[in-house]
């Protein structure tokens, strides 16, 4: 059965199961925020991640895309799904040193036709340094795709882009970061709340 996935249907999911939380976030970008995506709580479901997966990969099917290759942690699962549903080798990239790069044996080829696809992007920095690698190896940078915009479409690639939910999301340099200011407990999701 298809779903045609509304911007309103996609926030809804994301309110049901949690995955959109309120409160004090250190987001990836260290920008501080009254909201946090997080897209594992929504993906843990496997309607879902089809659901969200098969959305994007029907976007760039007729790219001919050979690998997908996501950025390390968050976009892992759906890039492995949408390269399953592509029918496409799937690797990803992670820090070592505070760098992104290719490990385990991972390689991109010469000319290799490369999708890029991440879970949520705020600045796109992560999405930007896999797409360095992919320019670095000689492969093509054939689409980039992602499950949440929270820049509102500011943040642009040099590939065609696609998103399934676009919003405006709050965010805050530390320095001027009122919630700081209000002393509201602060979270790096994924870890304990840590002090200011």
């Amino acid at each position: 059965m298809s779903v045609h996935l509304t911007q309103e249907i996609i926030q809804n999911i994301f309110t049901e199961t949690h995955a959109l939380l309120n409160g004090h976030f250190v987001l990836t970008s260290g920008l501080h925020s009254p909201n946090y995506f997080q897209c594992a709580k929504v993906l843990q479901y496997p309607n879902y991640l089809t659901l969200f997966s098969t959305a994007l990969a029907n976007t760039f099917r007729l790219k001919e895309i050979e690998v997908v290759l996501s950025p390390a942690v968050g976009g892992v699962v759906v890039g492995t799904e949408v390269g399953r549903l592509l029918g496409t080798r799937t690797i990803f990239a992670e820090r070592e040193n505070g760098i992104m790069k290719l490990r385990r044996g991972f390689e991109l080829k010469k000319g290799e036709r490369v999708l890029v696809v991440e879970d949520v992007i705020t600045t796109g920095g992560s999405v930007n340094e896999v797409i360095s690698i992919v320019q670095s190896s000689g492969s093509q940078l054939c689409g980039v795709g992602y499950i949440v915009d929270r820049s509102n479409g500011k943040v642009q690639f040099d590939a065609k882009s696609f998103s399934l939910l676009t919003m405006e999301v709050i965010t805050y340099k530390s320095d001027s970061c009122p919630l700081c200011k209000e002393n509201i407990p602060i979270t790096k999701p994924g870890s304990r709340a840590i002090q200011v």
